[in-house]
């Protein structure tokens, strides 16, 4: 594999049925392995229940403050330097419970397809 170095585009984010935008940062159709994605939830709103099927995320946060909700149940609090470890088919939510915008890194191995997508809303 030869080595790839890929720069992230501002005008690249995109707006999600989600409720979040995204910033694709590493997802090629070459490595199936792994996929890194910049998502950005504005102040008051909350993602969709979901769950991704095949595919385990780690969300790392990166700045603001936000509610993480795992498995129907578990609510915690999350702020920049956090981590959150989501196993595949576990359901999902994030909501931003601050004044700024809630910046995390996402985190999908193997790489995040639309397929493996389920919304639970």
């Amino acid at each position: 594999m030869e080595l790839l170095i890929k720069t992230p585009k501002e005008q690249d984010e995109f707006e999600t049925e989600e409720k979040c935008a995204i910033l694709e940062i590493l997802n090629e159709s070459d490595d199936p392995t792994q996929s890194i994605a910049r998502a950005r939830v504005e102040p008051g709103v909350s993602t969709q229940l979901h769950k991704l099927t095949g595919t385990s995320e780690v969300y790392y946060i990166l700045s603001g403050k936000g509610e993480v909700e795992l498995d129907h149940k578990v609510k915690q609090k999350v702020v920049a330097g956090d981590v959150v470890r989501i196993p595949p088919e576990m359901a999902q939510r994030i909501a931003n419970i601050g004044n700024e915008d809630l910046v995390f890194l996402c985190v999908c191995v193997p790489a995040f397809t639309q397929e493996c997508y389920v919304d639970l809303s």
